[in-house]
């Protein structure tokens, strides 16, 4: 789980120096995020269990789209150019953060799941425990 979140984002990191360029316009470049590169980061993701140190990977580099998306802004109060900061890139992208899709997808994962019923195998997966024993001491050797 952990290498296919580090291969995703470091596979998009590349496509990412597109998204910069002065000939397209912001509306374009968020659709470009929207419909290409968020599907191929989230694919799957119903089914992941995230670690702190993914989310945060997650959320870094969805930042990373967002500044190049948005590119600097220039300082009203001295005419320097900075960074966008975290506040601001909220307010310009108004859709929730890519780790709040994957909880929220999760949970309805796990809803069609429970009203699969007692049959399915995916419920007896998720809800069910296993029936036996394990022999005790080191397995056999085959």
């Amino acid at each position: 789980m952990q290498n296919a979140v580090k291969q995703k984002v470091s596979g998009l990191t590349s496509l990412c120096k597109y998204l910069s360029f002065i000939v397209l316009s912001n509306t374009l470049r968020i659709k470009i995020y929207i419909t290409i590169i968020l599907p191929v980061v989230l694919y799957g993701c119903k089914t992941w269990s995230l670690t702190l140190m993914e989310e945060r990977r997650l959320r870094v580099f969805e930042k990373r789209v967002l500044r190049r998306i948005f590119g600097h802004n220039k300082d009203e109060a001295t005419g320097e150019w900075r960074k966008v900061h975290n506040e601001d890139l909220n307010d310009l992208f108004c859709s929730p953060n890519s780790v709040r899709v994957i909880k929220s997808r999760r949970m309805r994962w796990a809803g069609q799941v429970a009203r699969m019923g007692e049959r399915s195998g995916v419920y007896r997966v998720l809800v069910g425990k296993p029936e036996g024993k394990r022999p005790l001491g080191r397995p056999t050797r085959r």
